[in-house]
């Protein structure tokens, strides 16, 4: 039987080409974390207005390679080849529905909400999108302690008020669409608990309903000028499994938050059918 050895020259080049790609990787995260700006505290600065498609944009978003979702400043499509065929829809497509998993004695009760989205679809009639619906903040405001979640959506102007100093959630508030926050960090990721939430709203289209049971949690992390956003919904009391929304990513801009216009419904009432398309965000 044969013994195969390494000449040690050969393993003293290992070793440094081992070394090296050790320090690159360490040289990549350490140029990763210091383009990322940071407050007295040593927490990334979240600070700003993000870009994130919530109003009208979100109707057509690009998909990225990987699953996430890209809603402004995105890069080309990239172009299929030989010997690797993109599955992402052409640029200003619209990627494949992400539907939460819901437990067999509900699956009849979705079908039915969503052959009738048109007219039962909350968004459609200017109420709070709810959570994780709503998606990543238009513009966040930082405080030691605290963050706002400001938004612009399709329904209107929202906002969260979400306390990082330890606190527990509120017991002495009423469900709602939003739900109670409270947040903390990991490492360099903002990390946002919310429950209490009421039953008035869906987690995504097709009618996707949860429970006033549902807890939501949201992960934020900030590269350079961009926030990788993604939430992970919890409702055992409807769901199979938990659901992850498809990333999205988004920029920072100079386009500053106006008063949203008021949401006013003047279509339902010529409506044909129940014809309607997904608007997955």
């Amino acid at each position: 039987m044969k013994t195969l050895t390494c000449d040690r020259r050969y393993r003293g080049a290992l070793a440094v080409a081992l070394a090296g790609a050790a320090l690159m990787s360490l040289g990549a995260v350490a140029a990763e974390n210091s383009a990322v700006p940071r407050l007295p505290d040593g927490h990334p600065d979240l600070n700003g207005t993000w870009e994130n498609g919530s109003g009208i944009d979100f109707l057509h978003p690009q998909h990225l390679d990987g699953g996430s979702v890209c809603v402004a400043g995105c890069p080309p499509a990239p172009t299929p080849t030989a010997t690797k065929v993109s599955t992402a829809p052409p640029a200003g497509g619209r990627p494949a529905p992400n539907m939460p998993k819901y437990r067999p004695e509900y699956a009849q009760k979705v079908q039915d909400l969503d052959k009738r989205q048109v007219q039962l679809d909350p968004v459609l009639r200017c109420q709070n999108p709810g959570l994780p619906r709503i998606g990543p903040p238009d513009k966040i405001v930082q405080t030691p302690g605290q963050f706002v979640f400001l938004y612009d959506d399709v329904s209107g102007n929202f906002f969260r008020i979400i306390p990082t100093d330890g606190r527990p959630h509120r017991t002495d508030v009423e469900e709602s669409a939003l739900g109670d926050s409270v947040g903390h960090w990991e490492g360099d990721t903002l990390i946002v608990e919310a429950n209490q939430f009421n039953d008035q709203t869906w987690l995504t289209d097709n009618g996707a309903f949860h429970s006033n049971e549902l807890r939501v949690v949201e992960r934020l992390h900030r590269t350079g000028d961009t926030i990788e956003y993604q939430a992970v919904a919890y409702d055992p009391k409807v769901l199979a499994e938990p659901w992850k929304t498809t990333p999205r990513r988004v920029h920072l801009t100079s386009v500053e938050l106006v008063e949203a216009a008021p949401c006013v419904d003047q279509d339902l009432k010529h409506l044909v059918d129940d014809t309607h398309h997904d608007n997955p965000r």
